[in-house]
């Protein structure tokens, strides 16, 4: 009857045999679509299902809009903590984390590399890095990127993902809006093209600088894209919002985008923009 019972002792632990599956399914949170991981990602994060565009991290995104051999640069700056800042934890405890986390010393990446024939100079905000918070480093990396596009003369893509300004930081947070804004007027005067891409989301002092100054403001499908967020303006107002209220299709038919493009066509569009937005010589 032995041949019958089962035998757990050459089993890590004893206990019963377990198939480890987190992560390895992701749900759509948009049609409820579950999703190899895998299969999600071969589809640049976009649900095969309905189109909603998941969140890309910096890196990956970097390496789906340049071709191979790009060159990832700026990446030493880390933040100082000015104020000494603490809430529930310090914001050294959450800068180490998030350091940690994503293996960025900050929520943005510069990168220089080819974008279809065009040599670019190329910034992308990391969300998952405190909400893609723009501080001090964020700051100085984007301003650092304009000045490479200005005195190389490339066309300058930001690739905006972000809460705002970081509170954290206070107003060595808020000056990083006119620095960069002043910086990209320079870029303005030289004839450089700038292209802002924004996705999901793009709020806060991001968007009341760098990310709506663009020669050319293009945004993914569904991007949450505003200043202040829904809940606090209806607060404001005391009126209910209309439907897709600050969504980028939303924004797009008021005269606030260029257009809209989905993930797999955005390499392509970005591209053809910047053979009719040739740099003069």
């Amino acid at each position: 009857m032995s041949w019958f019972r089962r035998d757990d002792s050459n089993i890590e632990g004893g206990g019963a045999k377990s198939v480890r599956t987190e992560g390895l399914w992701i749900k759509c949170d948009s049609c409820g679509l579950v999703i190899w991981k895998a299969d999600l990602e071969a589809n640049l994060m976009v649900c095969p299902k309905c189109g909603y565009h998941f969140k890309m991290d910096a890196r990956t995104r970097v390496a789906m809009l340049l071709k191979p051999g790009y060159e990832l640069v700026d990446l030493q700056l880390k933040s100082t903590d000015p104020l000494e800042f603490a809430d529930l934890k310090p914001y050294k405890k959450r800068l180490e984390k998030a350091q940690a986390d994503t293996g960025l010393n900050d929520a943005i990446v510069n990168a220089l590399g080819t974008l279809g024939e065009h040599s670019v100079v190329l910034s992308v905000m990391e969300y998952s890095f405190i909400g893609g918070s723009m501080g001090a480093v964020v700051g100085e990396t984007i301003a650092r990127a304009v000045d490479r596009a200005h005195d190389t003369r490339r066309p300058l893509i930001i690739v905006a993902a972000s809460g705002g300004a970081r509170m954290m930081e206070g107003i060595v947070s808020l000056m990083q809006l006119a620095k960069i804004s002043a910086a990209l007027a320079r870029l303005d005067e030289a004839r450089i093209p700038f292209i802002s891409v924004l996705t999901d989301p793009t709020t806060g002092g991001v968007t009341a600088s760098f990310a709506m100054l663009g020669d050319l403001n293009v945004a993914e499908p569904g991007a949450l894209i505003g200043f202040a967020g829904p809940r606090v303006i209806e607060q404001t107002i005391r009126q209910k919002l209309p439907e897709g209220f600050q969504r980028s299709e939303f924004l797009l038919q008021h005269g606030f985008l260029d257009a809209v493009v989905t993930r797999k066509d955005l390499k392509n569009y970005l591209s053809r923009a910047l053979d009719f937005m040739a740099v003069p010589a």
